[in-house]
């Protein structure tokens, strides 16, 4: 039987764009489609470093997604974000909406309840809800600790007060994250043969956006409402807006990719591991020699699904240019530059 596609719509800065997809269901990805990148050279020596970019180089070249094993975050760590989501997933709905979403419209930290985002257009509502922290100095170690960055005092922590730990635990995953990042900038630098200190100047005060989310588990159909026949993804069809994403996820599964012979992939959970995966910025930055990758999550169970992303871009006032080093003339600058805020704005905007 001949495969059988269809097309997803998806909003860029120059306009929709229509990328081919299988219809069929979800299959393995194979070891080079998605590759297993042990980052326990990271802190090693020249020659270390240089063959652990190879690896990373390999991988944002071929499907833009890859796992990361021994990264460094404590497990331990990562339980306690876990437990705190979940704590603050279980309350009731009002206090969710009437402590912490409000705050949303200021800069975008807060609450966002289910069905209130649609990262696709042109697909369903998106059926999770998120609680999101975006770059704060205060909570950033590499900052100055003067008076004025010793404590942060956003409206944000008033709403969660009630919940125990919630905001030590929160931030300092948040900080273990973007340590990680951090170090992972300079990985992207050297496989894009640049020096790997390149990047450095552009993350003093990144886009850094830690998110906690919730995808409740899907009802049955003998269960499901008449008006609730439109839930669908729980998140849809896009690609992601800056650098990179590291992403953590529970056992569930339900993350797809879609492959470079315009198959979906099951991207299954790996114990002990993040998923990374190259976002919009860092194609820009390369000259498309890494991939910026559609993918979408759907929760097709009955329990919930939690999943802890994290999202670095650059500083906001940097300005996305390609690079130097993937430019030649056989291949000429296929992107013009614009400022690492602007295109997250406009990101936002649309989706």
């Amino acid at each position: 039987m001949e495969p059988q596609y269809t097309h997803v719509e998806l909003l860029t800065l120059n306009g929709p764009e229509y990328r081919r997809v299988s219809t069929a269901p979800p299959r393995p990805p194979t070891d080079e489609e998605i590759p297993i990148v042990d980052l326990a050279p990271i802190d090693g020596d020249p020659a270390a470093r240089a063959q652990l970019a190879h690896q990373v180089r390999a991988a944002a070249q071929t499907t833009g997604f890859f796992y990361i094993k021994n990264h460094g975050i404590p497990p331990e760590l990562i339980e306690s974000a876990l437990s705190q989501a979940k704590a603050f997933f279980h309350q009731p709905e009002e206090l969710k909406d009437d402590k912490v979403s409000k705050l949303k419209l200021m800069h975008m930290d807060g609450y966002h309840a289910v069905g209130t985002t649609q990262v696709n257009k042109t697909e369903t509502k998106d059926r999770k809800e998120t609680f999101t922290l975006r770059y704060n100095a205060r909570n950033d170690p590499t900052q100055a600790r003067d008076s004025a960055l010793a404590w942060d005092d956003s409206p944000l922590w008033a709403g969660t007060a009630h919940l125990p730990h919630f905001r030590d635990t929160t931030i300092a995953f948040w900080q273990a994250r973007l340590a990680l990042a951090r170090k992972m900038v300079q990985i992207f630098a050297l496989a894009l043969d640049l020096p790997e200190t390149y990047f450095d100047e552009v993350v003093t005060h990144p886009g850094s956006d830690g998110l906690y989310v919730h995808y409740p588990g899907t009802p049955t159909a003998d269960h499901l409402a008449k008006d609730a026949v439109d839930i669908d993804v729980g998140i849809g069809s896009h690609t992601d807006i800056q650098c990179f994403t590291l992403l953590w996820q529970d056992m569930s599964g339900g993350l797809q990719v879609l492959s470079a012979a315009d198959e979906w992939l099951d991207a299954r959970p790996i114990p002990g591991t993040l998923v990374v995966n190259i976002g919009d910025f860092l194609q820009r930055l390369s000259n498309n020699r890494f991939r910026s990758t559609v993918h979408r999550v759907y929760n097709r169970q009955t329990t919930s699904r939690y999943s802890m992303p994290f999202f670095l871009g650059f500083n906001p006032e940097s300005v996305c240019r390609v690079l130097p080093s993937c430019v030649d003339e056989e291949h000429p600058a296929l992107y013009e530059p614009i400022s690492c805020g602007e295109r997250v704005t406009v990101s936002h905007n649309v989706s």
